[in-house]
């Protein structure tokens, strides 16, 4: 974190946490209105806390936006060194804001879902007490509260996963235990890795975990403890982002988790592992980054052609879609860890269009599986003459999801790749092998699954309705704008960049970024 923090007259982030904590907690204690209308008013909460993410984004200087601001810190346990500290970046706060915009476009794609009103309201307080963790993760100032909310929120999910999600009850709940078991795991690693830090530092302070206070402590320890600790959150963080070989449980919760669900685990939250090798790794251990940069970049691209091969490989179309997103954080991690400037801006404008293309699949291949009845592939046919709205979406999505140009994702993966040029070519060109073979993981399925005959038996399955076009409509509208428009998010989030990259190869790196943002 910059010595440089900007104090906010209003604390806007912790209403963000509060609205939604809130919300979720009436719904919690109040049956009545959880089974009487919880979704509406989860909906109308999640609307009102966008219009406090909008208030917040109105009250940050975008001119400097690499500078944390909106800082709010109250001492909160001073022996042990924790304060409730928040604040954002640039990166930080346009995380939250796609947090809170796919919150409720979450509850009202999925407004038809529950086969009891007596659950929806129980899975709208989940949703909503997710969102609130997912701010507190996002805007953390200070390690314990981050680490706090980083394993807190496995419990919403592990409910989300287990109780309301689909498909046999035994497979939902091995599913869920799972990515317990796994997200347990590399919380427990990190755990270590934050109170190494505490044991080894030479002196405390009642704001030690402050990532500003860290920031000066972790550089006069030990290269032994720097690497441990950085290790340590690595593993918790390649387990969330997730990277092969600690990536399988991605597939099986996405084969059986609700699709909202979904949208906010892959979205958002799996963002939270590539948030914190940003925020946590590069920033408090930069020289042990430096000197893990080539085993985590070989990694990258492991993740980046494996995940492209497996998804090749699915016939249901959850897991697939769950594949893809191996493959596109395998650009996300190489990105980070290359040593370009150029990469690492586009690592993090990839955190974001990604999260709008697989919100779009996801949703638009949970209707379809809604409507068929199954998520098997072979069950399908000719879909785009049944449901030529859906179909045409997906493709759209699909299309955005793998770079084409014009579309949110063609300027991340091209500063991904370009940057990774400028610095390995032997690694983007292996890279560029998930380019080709995301070209087919798209338009394969959508041929075998929309093209042809309509199969017997879903002749007469319904197009999209108007609230279903109505979810879509801001999706598809990000996903042109992302495209075409790239250049207010690059200016944001190139400082950061600059300030972060491991490596300075890219000489030409300012002279690109600056074209990218006019």
């Amino acid at each position: 974190m910059e010595n440089t923090m900007v104090e906010s007259s209003f604390p806007w982030l912790t209403l963000l946490v509060a609205l939604p904590a809130l919300g979720a907690l009436l719904l919690g204690v109040t049956p009545a209105l959880r089974k009487g209308a919880g979704k509406g008013f989860a909906l109308v909460v999640s609307l009102l806390e966008l219009g406090a993410a909008i208030g917040a984004a109105m009250s940050f200087d975008w001119g400097s936006a690499s500078m944390y601001q909106l800082i709010e810190s109250v001492s909160w346990i001073p022996q042990m060194g924790v304060s409730w500290a928040l604040g954002v970046n640039a990166l930080a706060l346009v995380m939250i804001l796609l947090a809170v915009i796919l919150v409720p476009i979450v509850l009202i794609a999925g407004w038809n879902e529950d086969e009891s009103e007596a659950d929806a309201g129980s899975y709208a307080a989940l949703v909503l007490f997710l969102e609130a963790f997912m701010v507190v993760i996002f805007a953390a100032c200070d390690l314990v509260v981050f680490y706090i909310a980083f394993e807190a929120m496995l419990i919403p999910l592990f409910l989300m996963i287990g109780r309301y999600g689909v498909g046999p009850v035994a497979e939902r709940h091995a599913a869920a235990m799972k990515f317990l078991l796994y997200s347990l795991a590399g919380g427990l690693v990190m755990l270590g890795g934050l109170i190494a830090l505490w044991a080894f530092a030479p002196e405390h302070s009642d704001t030690f975990f402050r990532l500003d206070t860290l920031s000066q402590v972790a550089p006069l320890l030990s290269s032994t403890v720097q690497m441990g600790a950085f290790v340590s959150f690595m593993v918790a963080f390649a387990i969330k982002a997730p990277m092969v070989p600690v990536h399988t449980w991605l597939p099986d919760t996405a084969a059986v988790a609700r699709p909202g669900t979904s949208v906010l685990l892959v979205g958002v939250l799996d963002k939270i592992g590539t948030f914190g090798m940003i925020t946590l790794c590069l920033r408090l251990f930069p020289e042990a980054s430096f000197e893990a940069r080539w085993v985590l970049c070989a990694l990258a691209v492991l993740s980046i052609i494996w995940g492209g091969l497996a998804a090749n490989g699915q016939d249901d179309i959850m897991r697939l879609v769950s594949y893809t997103s191996v493959s596109h954080f395998g650009f996300m991690v190489l990105g980070i860890f290359i040593g370009s400037s150029v990469a690492m801006v586009g690592a993090m404008f990839y955190m974001v269009a990604h999260g709008v293309s697989i919100a779009a699949m996801f949703i638009l291949s949970g209707w379809l599986s809604r409507r068929g009845g199954t998520q098997d592939m072979n069950a399908y046919s000719g879909m785009q003459r049944v449901t030529p709205v859906l179909a045409g979406l997906w493709l759209v999505s699909g299309l955005a999801s793998i770079a084409l140009p014009g579309l949110s994702g063609f300027v991340p993966e091209y500063l991904v790749l370009m940057g990774t040029w400028q610095v390995n070519i032997v690694l983007a060109v292996f890279a560029l092998l998930g380019v080709i073979i995301a070209a087919v993981y798209v338009l394969m399925p959508y041929q075998r699954v929309f093209t042809g005959g309509p199969v017997a038996g879903k002749e007469a399955l319904p197009d999209l309705n108007t609230r279903e076009k109505s979810v879509m409509a801001p999706l598809l509208i990000a996903m042109v704008v992302l495209g075409i428009w790239s250049a207010p998010l690059v200016g944001a989030l190139t400082p950061i960049g600059e300030d972060l990259a491991l490596g300075t190869a890219d000489t030409a790196a300012t002279a690109v970024l600056e074209g990218s943002s006019n």
